[in-house]
């Protein structure tokens, strides 16, 4: 039909362009993932996500603060857990005075309406690394889900509005909602990792929590990246079970699967773009051969447009201050 019909019309300026975009990008899609410390005004750099740290709860506080003042309204919280509370019960998970459940008290505290998900699985607090109970080389899913829902109760009872299940252990959310029901934490949400898959882009993550397996790996329970059905099953099951929000994991990589399960689930969707993604950004702007800015927020916008509702980033302070520019 041309000339009738000349597509360009619309992009001739960057008003028109604004005009008529259909993927608009703002702070309130952010969530901001952190790493805890023990300590007093601690702040470690992690060498393979730079700008990112392992801070002590005081300093922890101090930037959720400025993060909400960005508008970013959630923070995904883990903890780097001594070597010595670790074993292969992962108890100290579901300690009241732990590292993990002083952060979510915390944080509430200083700042009431930030959004705490804290992270649900037991690799930080074993000594094998993995995310469940460990007997003769098996990763065992029954008792790991008791050990995960004492966790999840711990996290409620200390204040988080959500918990937020890593571990791909089958049944998980259905006997975290069923504890939650019962222990009077009706208004506790669950952010369900559901398509979660065996990816080499976590290796950075693993260095700051130092909790990469300490054998084998995790491929008896993450997903094979090769799967796109069985990304839409664990969503949908877990929506049966009771997950309030369903996430994808990592995202810039696996954008095909989050648009799977959009069109699948009606809860909202959440994607996590992962420590590997964003220190490739990183490495490559450091090498002069990407415009860092520009390929962050281009690679945002992707992820929402796919159809993430909340983009877990590492991203989140520094896309926030450019689009409150």
């Amino acid at each position: 039909m041309f000339p009738i019909h000349r597509n360009r019309r619309l992009r001739t300026t960057e008003a028109m362009r604004a005009l008529v975009r259909e993927t608009v990008l703002t702070p309130n899609d952010f969530m901001f993932p952190m790493f805890i410390a023990e300590g007093q005004n601690v702040e470690i750099p992690i060498p393979s996500m730079p700008g990112i740290f392992r801070r002590s709860i005081d300093l922890t506080v101090k930037e959720v603060k400025e993060l909400w003042s960005l508008g970013v309204k959630a923070v995904n919280i883990y903890v780097k857990v001594s070597d010595n509370l670790k074993d292969n019960t992962g108890k100290e998970a579901w300690n009241p005075d732990g590292l993990m459940q002083q952060a979510i008290k915390a944080i509430k505290d200083a700042v009431p309406g930030m959004v705490v998900m804290p992270d649900v699985a037991l690799d930080p607090y074993s000594i094998y690394g993995h995310d469940g109970i460990v007997e003769n080389g098996e990763i065992l899913n029954d008792p790991t889900v008791d050990a995960l829902t004492r966790m999840s109760l711990s996290h409620a009872d200390a204040g988080a509005d959500f918990v937020a299940p890593s571990d791909m252990m089958d049944g998980r959310v259905l006997a975290i909602r069923k504890a939650l029901e019962e222990n009077g934490h009706h208004n506790v949400g669950i952010m369900s990792y559901s398509a979660k898959y065996a990816s080499s882009f976590y290796g950075p993550f693993r260095d700051a929590l130092d909790s990469a397996p300490g054998f084998g790996d995790k491929k008896t329970y993450q997903m094979d990246y090769a799967n796109r059905i069985e990304a839409i099953k664990e969503a949908l099951h877990d929506v049966e079970e009771g997950a309030d929000i369903v996430m994808v994991k990592p995202g810039i990589a696996y954008l095909d699967i989050v648009r799977e399960v959009k069109n699948a689930v009606n809860v909202p969707v959440s994607v996590y773009q992962v420590s590997g993604e964003y220190a490739m950004v990183k490495a490559a702007a450091e090498k002069g051969w990407l415009d860092h800015d520009r390929i962050m927020l281009e690679q945002l916008h992707c992820i929402k447009r796919a159809g993430a509702d909340i983009i877990s980033t590492y991203f989140a302070k520094e896309a926030a201050i450019l689009l409150n520019k």
